[in-house]
């Protein structure tokens, strides 16, 4: 039984011996902030105009799109008014031979604009990444926590703003 206790007599000074000690005190004075990684990112003029270059370089696909789907709609409406007949019967393959092609169009514009659209994300994603680790040494903060995963932060830890200005700094766009 003694010698427990005096295990414990031991012990107790040397858990308060490592609480003295400056590593650990560091650990109450580390600086956190947080930021919206996302909504920093998608608010930078490079993802602006990057979104506004997806936007035009896929309007024609989308315009033809449309124009295969108000075909689609005419034969519908044809269909509706037509006597039955061969006339019918040519309306309703002609409709589905277009349903079929504006399905594939669909589905293949949507894979492209998915796909460069993806591209574009990392790469600033790899860019605002540096940014905020250049903001962190700047302020010399220990930790930056994305606020979507966070409980709660004061509004003053929000570095999101900053990290946007940052990022447009570090990257202009060049307008035409």
């Amino acid at each position: 039984m003694r010698l427990r206790e005096n295990k414990n007599v031991l012990f107790l000074p040397v858990l308060l011996l490592a609480a003295l000690l400056p590593g650990a005190r560091a650990v109450a004075q580390t600086k956190v902030a947080v930021a919206d990684f996302q909504e920093a990112l998608l608010a930078t003029a490079e993802m602006q105009k990057a979104g506004a270059d997806l936007e035009a370089k896929f309007r024609p696909r989308q315009s033809e799109l449309e124009k295969l789907q108000t075909e689609l709609q005419e034969i519908q409406q044809k269909l509706q008014n037509a006597p039955q007949g061969p006339e019918a019967g040519a309306l309703q393959s002609e409709g589905a031979r277009k349903q079929r092609e504006a399905q594939r169009k669909s589905e293949d514009l949507q894979a492209d604009v998915e796909y460069e659209r993806n591209n574009v994300l990392q790469e600033g994603a790899v860019k605002m990444r540096a940014v905020l680790n250049k903001l962190a040494e700047t302020k010399g903060l220990d930790l930056i926590v994305d606020v979507n995963n966070t409980l709660f932060a004061k509004p003053a830890l929000d570095l999101t703003a900053e990290a946007t200005a940052a990022y447009n700094a570090a990257h202009p766009v060049a307008t035409p």
